[in-house]
C-alpha cells in the first residue's frame, strides 16, 4: 500500500510570518529626520515701510564656493578661525570704524549694554557640499552661543544655555542678536 504525504496547512504559516512582520515593525525604530535649528523671520508686512540701509561696515561677508573654499570679508581663510573672526567683528572690542557699529540700549534686567549692529551675511554655491555648508553656520551660530555666554556668566554667573527663566533669556537674546542672514545659494564661483 502506498504511503500518503501528509500536507502542510499552509494558512498557519500566513499567519506566522503576518504575525512575524507585525512584530519587527511595532519593535524597529525609525530614524528621524533633523534640520538646522533656525527660526525664519515673520512675512514682510506689504504696509511696512522700507527698511533702513545696512551700512557695509555692519555686514560680515561669508562665502563658500563650489570647492568648498572659504572666502571672509575677500579673503581666504580656513574654517578653524571663522568662530573667532566672527566674534572679533561682533563684539568690535576696539570700536575699530571697520567694524559694526555698537549702540547702548536699555534692556531690563541687563542694564545699559552695548548691541552691536553687525550682521553675518552667509552665501554659498550651489555647488558647495552640505557637510562644508554645516560646518560654516555650525562656526557662526557657535560664535553667537559664546557671546551670549560671556554676556550671561557676566550678569548673571551663568551660561547662557543654563538659564531658566523666560525674561532672562529673552534679554540675552536681545543684547546678542542671531543676526545671520543666508542669500539664496548662487553660482559663486571656483569651479
Amino acid at each position: 500500500m502506498a504511503r500518503m504525504n501528509p500536507q502542510i496547512n499552509a494558512g498557519s504559516m500566513a499567519d506566522i510570518a503576518f504575525l512575524l512582520l507585525i512584530f519587527f515593525l511595532v519593535t524597529t525604530t525609525m530614524d528621524v529626520d533633523t534640520g538646522i535649528n533656525r527660526m525664519l523671520p515673520p512675512p514682510i508686512d506689504p504696509n511696512a515701510p522700507e527698511p533702513p540701509p545696512v551700512r557695509e561696515r555692519n555686514v560680515f561677508v561669508v562665502l563658500v564656493d563650489a570647492q568648498d573654499r572659504l572666502m571672509v570679508e575677500g579673503e581666504q581663510m580656513n574654517i578653524t578661525r571663522l568662530r573667532a573672526e566672527a566674534k572679533e567683528f561682533l563684539l568690535n572690542p576696539d570700536n575699530d570704524p571697520n567694524k559694526p557699529v555698537k549702540e547702548m540700549e536699555y534692556i531690563e534686567h541687563l542694564g545699559e549694554i552695548e548691541v552691536s549692529r553687525g550682521i553675518i551675511s552667509l552665501q554659498n554655491d550651489r555647488g558647495t557640499s552640505y557637510e562644508m555648508y554645516i560646518s560654516v553656520q555650525n562656526e557662526l551660530a557657535a560664535a553667537v552661543r559664546e557671546i551670549r555666554d560671556e554676556v550671561s556668566r557676566e550678569h548673571f554667573g551663568r551660561r547662557f544655555g543654563d538659564l531658566t527663566d523666560e525674561e532672562l533669556v529673552h534679554a540675552v537674546r536681545r543684547a546678542v542678536p542671531m543676526a545671520i542672514s543666508e542669500a539664496e545659494p548662487k553660482d559663486i564661483g571656483g569651479r
